[in-house]
């Protein structure tokens, strides 16, 4: 339908993938899981229900010629570079603007470029009920992931009463959002099962999200009016985004619009999803070996137990003896190595890196 859009949000420097993930080739544009780019892989799960015209990509600028290069079958023209990096509700603003553009009664749904999610035909069909939904009724729809362990490191979603059935799948009203909750909250949730993980992807009309703007967040919204008035005037977006994006408010759609707004309905996934948001979690998406490693890469081990090992390096050995519970991780000119319980703070250690004039190239 050329009324559906989809905008994939492919900004950020996957800190937390360090070494592999750089800030001149992020994670979301690396086969971290599976042989695609990640990106590459979210925007081949849409094909037969979205027109490739009618995906846009918001990278920072100098990733748009990444973006071109893995996504060959995309519009140059809808490969969005922010000129600096202004978290999600200014990204959110700018899509309503460019798909408004495109057709003002649009609508269109918010997704990241990074999400593993191995069962397409399910996530297109939950995409449907989502769409139909936004397109029935003016509401803020997002997709509920229900939870299998008590994570941690995902904000989770509260349902409340059931709001209808779309598609064959039904949507609930959502009662809140919660921030990424400790172990002991996150237990509680899963015995609940009134919690599901949020998993950042949101499907709303032009004419929805564009009121909530203009109620929660209006001096945002403001600025990026300027954008679309400058656009009028046939100025080139490169030039007005490098002049208005740095002044724009840094905040996310989840603190601007989301945890705000009263009409927010969530539909259940049927789909697997993980976001892989560090290096522990890719021997959720490999075959481990008969003493639980992740080998990825030119890998040899003896008595090495638990250890997730990943070197793309093809002329390059990699090897192990009496270690357990390890990340090693090998690229060309960088290596990491920690234990498993650190991953959430390689991200710590890219800023100390950062910090220091002799190593910034590393980063």
């Amino acid at each position: 339908m050329n009324n559906r859009f989809v905008v994939i949000m492919a900004g950020g420097n996957g800190e937390r993938f360090w070494p592999e993930s750089r800030k001149a080739l992020p994670k979301q544009f690396l086969p971290i899981v599976g042989d695609a780019p990640m990106l590459t892989q979210t925007v081949n799960r849409l094909k037969g229900m979205i027109d490739s015209k009618n995906i846009f990509v918001i990278a920072g600028e100098q990733h748009r010629s990444v973006v071109m290069d893995i996504c060959p079958d995309l519009d140059p023209a809808k490969i969005i570079g922010e000129p600096v990096g202004r978290d999600t509700a200014p990204a959110v603003a700018l899509a309503t603007i460019l798909v408004s553009r495109e057709n003002p009664n649009a609508v269109f749904a918010m997704l990241p470029a990074d999400a593993v999610i191995h069962d397409a035909e399910n996530f297109c069909s939950v995409l449907e009920s989502a769409f139909v939904l936004a397109e029935a009724k003016s509401v803020l729809v997002t997709i509920g992931i229900k939870p299998t362990l008590p994570a941690t490191g995902y904000g989770y979603i509260q349902k409340a009463e059931v709001e209808g059935s779309h598609a064959g799948l039904q949507s609930y009203n959502v009662s809140r959002f919660i921030e990424k909750p400790n172990l002991e909250k996150a237990k509680e949730y899963l015995a609940s099962g009134d919690y599901y993980w949020n998993a950042g992807m949101f499907i709303w009309s032009v004419n929805s999200i564009r009121a909530e703007f203009e109620k929660n967040c209006a001096s945002l919204w403001k600025s990026l009016i300027s954008v679309n008035e400058a656009l009028d005037e046939g100025e080139a977006l490169g030039d007005i985004l490098a002049r208005e994006y740095p002044t724009i408010e840094k905040i996310s759609v989840d603190y601007a619009i989301i945890e705000k707004a009263d009409n927010v309905v969530m539909i259940e996934s049927t789909f697997d999803w993980d976001d892989v948001g560090e290096w522990s979690a890719i021997e959720r998406h490999n075959k481990l070996d008969a003493e639980g490693n992740c080998f990825q890469g030119q890998i040899e081990g003896l008595e090495a137990q638990s250890n997730i090992v990943y070197n793309r390096d093809k002329g390059h050995l990699v090897t192990l003896l009496g270690v357990e519970d390890l990340i090693v991780v090998h690229t060309k000119d960088a290596t990491l190595i920690c234990r498993k319980e650190k991953s959430q703070e390689v991200k710590n250690l890219v800023k100390k890196i950062s910090a220091s004039d002799n190593l910034t190239d590393f980063v």
